[in-house]
């Protein structure tokens, strides 16, 4: 490719556009801040995100919509959740219709319901073209060439074929699929079973069992989720289900376990957010997640708890009540044994 547009300038869009800038002749990375582009062009740091990580020479960023999207051969979204809607808005009037889109961001958006790559397509148009990227990479790790892997979805072969030729590298597998709903699902709930995981850890003292026990019964939560909306429950076997709960459940890189600890210890999401400046998107998920769990019947104990001590004042010991409390079933309720 000749021209990539990353829209974001987070953590993941910084890892992203080194990723792409290996295959591409010049990579763009739209800043929604003026200074941050400032900084990047002068530098070849990020000067808020992964800020030791120098940029490859072909990378550089802007905070023009229209500049970044101009003459691009594909774009790359890596905003959070709950700004990618009004992103696209603005996208739109400067992206060609025909220029294939890979989405970065994770989640459900509170209300609609709407998967990630749905709502891009709602505001893009062209849903053919938008594929989605999951798995356990943390973008720390990635920008110092550790061994990572993803899976590229899309419902068009094509599409998924060049993004994994654009992304993948020696150090970055890129694996493809057509079942976009498993994994968004899976990229979307992970993040909420991290919350708990890291409200384990610090507000009760949990041990590895503990832990992996929430790890797989949060990938049961997650498989049941899924495949009441049409994934396949297979995907949450593989990198962007079982992989991706492993990495954010159990890193210190996961700005949602972490978050979890920070809560369980007192610090509110707003004050983690400022001290950080990352967007925790689990915190997002638990809202839209259960507000879709419960229109959905299906069952959903962990985005409960998690709700519950959130947004609804739930003591951390109600919360444990809840989930141990419960009857236990059949290890695979909510499946169909053919599944």
């Amino acid at each position: 490719m000749q021209r990539v547009a990353v829209i974001g300038s987070g953590s993941w869009g910084t890892a992203a556009s080194g990723l792409a800038a290996v295959h591409a002749d010049q990579v763009v990375i739209w800043c929604h801040s003026a200074q941050v582009a400032e900084g990047i062009n002068q530098t070849r740091h990020n000067p808020r995100h992964l800020v030791d990580y120098q940029l490859p020479a072909n990378v550089g960023a802007t905070a023009s919509m229209a500049e970044a999207c101009a003459g691009v051969d594909a774009a790359i979204l890596a905003v959070p959740s709950a700004f990618l809607r009004q992103t696209c808005a603005q996208l739109a009037p400067h992206l060609r219709q025909d220029v294939p889109v890979l989405v970065l961001t994770k989640g459900v958006e509170p209300g609609t319901g709407d998967l990630m790559a749905d709502l891009v397509a709602q505001e893009l148009g062209n849903a053919d073209r938008i594929a989605v990227l999951s798995g356990p990479n943390h973008a720390e790790e990635i920008c110092k060439g550790t061994v990572s892997a993803a899976v590229v979805a899309s419902k068009n072969a094509q599409v998924a074929a060049t993004f994994q030729a654009l992304m993948v590298n020696p150090h970055f597998r890129v694996y493809v699929s057509d079942d976009v709903v498993g994994v968004e699902v899976c990229g979307a709930v992970k993040n909420v079973i991290a919350i708990a995981c890291g409200v384990a850890v610090a507000g009760l003292g949990a041990g590895d069992n503990t832990l992996a026990v929430l790890m797989t019964r949060g990938l049961a939560e997650i498989t049941r989720i899924s495949t009441a909306l049409g994934g396949r429950s297979l995907t949450c076997m593989g990198l962007a289900g079982m992989g991706d709960l492993v990495a954010t459940c159990t890193s210190q890189h996961s700005r949602n376990r972490t978050f979890g600890e920070a809560f369980a210890r007192g610090e509110s999401l707003a004050q983690y957010e400022a001290r950080t400046h990352m967007v925790v998107e689990g915190a997002v998920a638990a809202l839209s997640v259960h507000e879709l769990t419960h229109k959905l019947s299906v069952e959903s104990p962990l985005v409960d708890g998690v709700h519950g001590i959130l947004y609804e004042e739930m003591p951390l010991a109600a919360a444990v009540d809840v989930l141990l409390g419960r009857l236990p079933r059949e290890e695979f309720y909510g499946l169909t044994k053919n599944e």
